[in-house]
């Protein structure tokens, strides 16, 4: 199949710089894609800017949920399509991606009921003798224009959360995407486009680096939204201008605690789900596993038999279960990282060594000293830590001795001990008997301290949008 070329959203602008699109397993280009300079992100802005300021071109809710509704009709229309997209540009195994799409429909038209959703409230006026004779409320108004920076592993699901909020909300927004994965997002801005949006309203801005810092640091822009690791995310909001609000997604080393009455049947699939999918690289993966030294010996034969009949390859065949990483580098990182935790001191159960096509073996380490990098970093691949432990209370301490905290997971049958781990574990979210990766698209998702900034998820990020204009009326009696 030729590659198509993917041509700029921004109105008004024809792009003459193309880049290639490779997929990670292959190495052969799926696509290419036009990309802004610095002059078409500055018309970009001030295109987005003009659209917010002109209240008359503002859409009212019904219109805005019906927009999305139709798109994400078009998102199931061609669903395999768009997951074949995915898969090539990304590397996410075909099965995986279609999930993917699966998720973003539902996204989509979770953003229409939001868009619809969005109201103020009264104020009471009766506490004090100097409120009497007015009414107060509040006019819901969106934020202003909004500038997104995605992230390349789920390239269009990402998308759906950066950009459908915005629209529901009735806000302007350029989205950049991840250098490796445009062709899903500029995609998603051309359906967005066919289903009724007005193009100023929803841009996409592929663009190098420092054009992207351009429009980070605008003052056109009122809220930023990202998700990446977190070394760039706290320098870029440092960046921002004065007043501008933002919403920072980064990544966890996520824990897992397996207690001594886990039910290894049921967990150990379910950790190999969220340990190896789309080659760990997500931000939520597992990664360390604190486990009971009274089955620590039988989880570790059940992981490796199951971790051992892993299918890896080529993402667009049906039978594989991991694909690719993104980009070599990052495969031959996560090998110096499991080198150098076997030298000091690991055991490698299993995997660990390199594969063609940016592949890497599905691998399992077993008691990696603590401070590692596979213990104390984001691996952002398909590398399990398993670690024993004499204790419900040594797993919560080994579990929290890291400053990233985002979504966590405890196995037990024994609901005080769950309840425990609950509580006292350093996430944001705790998953009891699930894995940590395990999420829904309109549940509060998000990490503490340096792991983010702000609550994702669908109805959340809405809000995050939405400005409450005060309005006091005094009553003339």
């Amino acid at each position: 199949m030729e590659p198509r070329t993917y041509p700029l959203t921004v109105p008004g602008l024809d792009g003459d710089a193309f880049e290639d699109v490779l997929s990670p397993y292959s190495g052969d280009v799926v696509g290419r894609v036009a990309t802004v300079d610095a002059a078409g992100m500055d018309s970009a802005l001030a295109q987005a800017a003009t659209a917010f300021q002109d209240r008359s071109s503002w859409l009212p809710a019904f219109e805005r949920a019906h927009i999305l509704r139709r798109m994400a009709d078009m998102v199931s229309d061609e669903a395999e399509a768009l997951a074949l997209l995915v898969a090539r540009e990304g590397g996410k195994p075909l099965t995986d991606a279609r999930a993917e799409i699966a998720r973003a429909e539902n996204g989509l038209r979770l953003c229409a009921e939001e868009a619809t959703r969005i109201r103020g409230e009264q104020i009471p006026m009766a506490g004090t003798p100097a409120a009497l004779g007015r009414i107060a409320f509040t006019l819901p108004e969106p934020i202003g224009v909004v500038a997104a920076v995605s992230a390349f592993n789920h390239p269009f699901n990402l998308i759906v959360h950066q950009v459908g909020p915005a629209v529901a909300a009735g806000c302007p927004v350029l989205v950049k995407p991840a250098p490796d994965t445009p062709l899903s997002c500029v995609r998603f801005i051309e359906l967005l486009h066919e289903a009724g949006l007005p193009p100023r309203w929803a841009m996409a801005v592929p663009c190098a680096n420092d054009v992207a810092e351009r429009l980070v640091t605008s003052p056109q822009i009122d809220f930023f939204s990202f998700i990446g690791s977190a070394k760039v995310g706290w320098m870029l909001r440092s960046r921002l201008a004065p007043g501008v609000r933002c919403a920072l997604e980064h990544g966890g080393v996520a824990p897992v605690i397996v207690d001594a009455s886990g039910d290894l049947d049921d967990l150990v699939p379910l950790l190999v789900k969220g340990g190896y999918y789309h080659a760990g690289q997500v931000c939520v993966s597992v990664q360390r596993v604190f486990v009971h030294d009274a089955v620590r010996d039988e989880f570790v034969e059940r992981l490796k038999g199951r971790v051992e009949a892993l299918t890896v390859g080529d993402p667009e065949a049906e039978a594989t279960e991991v694909g690719p990483l993104i980009r070599q580098g990052e495969v031959e990182r996560v090998h110096r990282w499991v080198t150098e935790a076997v030298v000091a001191g690991a055991t490698l159960v299993t995997g660990g060594g390199l594969l063609d096509h940016q592949c890497y073996q599905p691998t399992i380490l077993l008691d990696p000293p603590a401070d590692t990098a596979v213990m104390t970093q984001e691996i952002f691949g398909p590398v399990v830590c398993v670690c024993g432990v004499p204790s419900l209370d040594a797993a919560i301490q080994s579990a929290n001795a890291v400053p990233w905290s985002f979504q966590a997971a405890v196995f037990s049958q024994d609901v005080d001990a769950a309840m425990k781990a609950a509580e006292e574990l350093k996430g944001a979210a705790v998953m009891v008997n699930d894995h940590s990766a395990f999420r829904v698209d309109w549940m509060p998702f998000g990490g503490r301290g340096p792991s983010g900034l702000g609550t994702g998820g669908i109805g959340y990020s809405v809000r995050d949008l939405i400005e409450q204009k005060l309005v006091v009326l005094r009553v003339k009696r």
